[in-house]
């Protein structure tokens, strides 16, 4: 992404999340994080990345409640951000946290023994190379 891009992506990242921790009233988007937003090059769509820290059992019950919030997100984000064009807002899961989870337990399980292969260097003060 530009400069541009990544600039007005944080800074609808953050509206976003204001506006739902202050002004959207839906039950069903308490508690959720903004954790992304990505910019096409035209700024005319945008991926909104969000995630309902520790309870990913609330996917479709975000999604359908951000979904009906979609306009009154475009249209407060229209009044804050200055563009010609309002990005069009496309909400996604990330799951960005549960495959970080799934990998730190796979790593947890594997039995790897320690390298034994390698000769551990010795600090010896007195000792110095000669080629």
């Amino acid at each position: 992404m530009s400069i541009k891009q990544d600039r007005m992506a944080d800074r609808i990242r953050i509206i976003l999340s204001e506006l739902l921790l202050r002004e959207v009233s839906d039950p069903s988007l308490h508690n959720i994080t903004v954790t992304e937003v990505k910019l096409d090059p035209e700024l005319m769509f945008a991926d909104i990345y969000v995630n309902a820290l520790g309870d990913e059992s609330r996917e479709k019950e975000v999604l359908a409640g951000l979904g009906r919030a979609k306009g009154f997100l475009r249209r407060e984000v229209g009044k804050r951000v200055r563009l010609r064009n309002v990005p069009n807002l496309n909400f996604h899961w990330d799951r960005t946290l549960e495959r970080g989870e799934r990998l730190s337990q796979i790593l947890s399980h594997l039995d790897i023994p320690p390298d034994t292969d390698t000769p551990e260097a010795t600090h010896d003060p007195d000792h110095t190379a000669v080629d």
